[in-house]
């Protein structure tokens, strides 16, 4: 016993939380998606926010060698015009073209000086190149951006066929466009207005600007890996903060239904404020609950055992006497202890039935509002025309029409308050007077029972509430009562979360006072 009670403290610990105790199941399943979806939306944004930036910086680059290039054909004599291109071509690796104000092609730098660039076959690359365009398709696809005309030589190397230079040529500016390799490699090129109607044309396939882009991807796909196994670490984290404490719960509650233990304990996880502490104090409650209606109902029924065997031992006996006593008036009085046992098991074998359904039946019910002053006046009245009170009297203080309403089962509370005015009744003296009354005092309602017997003892205001208790007035009539009146009551009242209790009266000599308490309804 030791070791389970060792093991449940163990588990109460092992399933507690620590810093995330507060928040609830939803907000850690949001955090964890949020997080995830966060820092990948911010590697995308920050990927395509660099790329932008070093782009910019490239046409930039480009634009101003162009215009420089323009500039200095002024500041040098015609004859070194081609050794001032080729020299500019070599140092920047690119490619530069003069078209006279004919459109014709002047001059160009390839002719001195060789290719400074070579656009690469795709088709003649390594895989992983192929694996490298391709995801550099699909990081364009998911930001959006439209892809660049192909770079291609034109046939007719003309200044119509760049749409830069007739760009260039109407608005005496520089400008710029972005081209794509056949590898996917960007072309920028830039045509800037030079002296005598000529327009410079600057082309270069900077494969520098693919390389850092995919260098900067690169890295930031590292650190989605380490988010990947952050999101991973965190998913194992609810894991152990969802699955474990719903798999304890869930053999706890496998226990309770086999009923192999007395008593099975399931973790309650103070600790914890979410819903998985709530459903664990929840299943708590109802094994606990449960292992209360059980032991409820092993108590009664061993109560009704002993309580059907004395009137049955009695009939026995007298039905066994009948057969040997041949007397007439012995006869006649064992034939009135039979209809007397017989009239005591009818009695208790009815009380028993409705005890045993008070509790279902108001888990069943639906309660409506009852009008607790109409209810009892029904009451009285029933005990004043068609009961049999001796000489005992009835005074109801009837409330005001429907300031004493409640929200019940109407049979219910009429059977509890009129068992109650039942005790009253039959422990009341000859000619004795039983006052009720009820008020509405707060937001409860007071109905309150006064009889002038003689009282209930302090020790025993508990126990006659106890089934089967059998303390009864001495001039009863045998049989009448079963000891379950006051049990059902309480009963019903509790099913209606009222209270009920007794003391000694306190404007009176001698008496008891029974006080129900029951919530009032909400008013309209």
């Amino acid at each position: 016993m030791a070791s389970d009670t060792v093991l449940e403290k163990n588990d109460e610990v092992d399933l507690a939380l620590t810093w995330s105790g507060r928040w609830t199941l939803a907000h850690r399943i949001l955090a964890v998606n949020v997080l995830t979806l966060a820092l990948v939306a911010l590697a995308i944004v920050y990927l395509d926010s660099y790329r932008n930036r070093l782009e910019k910086e490239r046409i930039h680059k480009v634009s101003a060698e162009a215009s420089m290039a323009a500039i200095a054909l002024k500041s040098v004599p015609p004859g070194r015009h081609e050794a001032l291109l080729a020299d500019l071509s070599r140092h920047n690796e690119s490619r530069i073209r003069l078209y006279g104000p004919d459109g014709k092609l002047a001059l160009d730098s390839w002719h001195l000086t060789g290719p400074t660039y070579r656009l690469r076959d795709p088709t003649t690359q390594k895989w992983t190149k192929d694996v490298a365009r391709a995801l550099d398709r699909g990081f364009n696809a998911l930001v959006g951006e439209e892809s660049p005309d192909e770079f291609v030589e034109p046939a007719a190397d003309t200044a119509d066929a760049w749409q830069e230079v007739m760009a260039s040529r109407r608005s005496g500016r520089t400008e710029t466009e972005i081209r794509q390799a056949p590898e996917l490699t960007p072309v920028f090129s830039a045509a800037a207005p030079a002296a005598g109607g000529y327009t410079l044309l600057v082309t270069d396939n900077d494969r520098a600007f693919t390389r850092t882009v995919r260098k900067q991807r690169r890295s930031l796909m590292v650190a989605l890996g380490a988010v990947a196994i952050l999101s991973i670490l965190l998913s194992l984290f609810l894991a152990r903060t969802i699955v474990r404490p719903l798999r304890r719960i869930a053999f706890a509650a496998h226990r309770v239904r086999l009923g192999r233990a007395r008593e099975v304990k399931v973790p309650r996880l103070p600790s914890r404020t979410d819903e998985i502490g709530l459903l664990a104090r929840s299943i708590s409650d109802m094994s606990q609950s449960l292992r209360h209606r059980i032991d409820n109902i092993e108590a009664f029924a061993a109560d009704v055992t002993h309580e059907l065997k004395n009137p049955l031992a009695s009939l026995r006996s007298a039905v066994e006497g009948l057969e040997r006593i041949e007397d007439p008036a012995l006869r006649k009085q064992l034939v009135d202890v039979i209809r007397q046992d017989v009239v005591r098991l009818d009695r208790l074998i009815s009380d028993v039935g409705e005890a045993a359904r008070t509790d279902a039946e108001l888990a069943r019910a639906r309660f409506e509002p009852v009008d607790l002053g109409a209810l009892i006046g029904q009451l009285v009245s029933a005990w004043e025309t068609r009961r049999e009170t001796g000489n005992v009297r009835i005074a109801f203080a009837r409330p005001r029409r429907a300031s004493a309403i409640v929200m019940g089962e109407p049979g219910r509370l009429a059977r509890a308050i009129d068992n109650i005015i039942d005790n009253a009744i039959s422990f009341s003296p000859p000619g004795g007077l039983v006052e009720i009354a009820a008020t509405h005092v707060g937001d409860e309602i007071l109905i309150r029972i006064d009889d002038e017997g003689p009282g209930v003892p302090h020790e025993l205001r508990e126990a006659i509430f106890n089934r089967f208790h059998s303390v009864r007035p001495k001039a009863e009539s045998f049989g009448r009562h079963s000891g379950l009146g006051l049990a059902i009551a309480r009963a019903i009242v509790e099913g209606h979360d009222g209270e009920i209790d007794v003391a000694d009266r306190d404007d009176a000599p001698s008496g008891a006072r029974f006080t129900i308490k029951l919530k009032a309804a909400d008013r309209a």
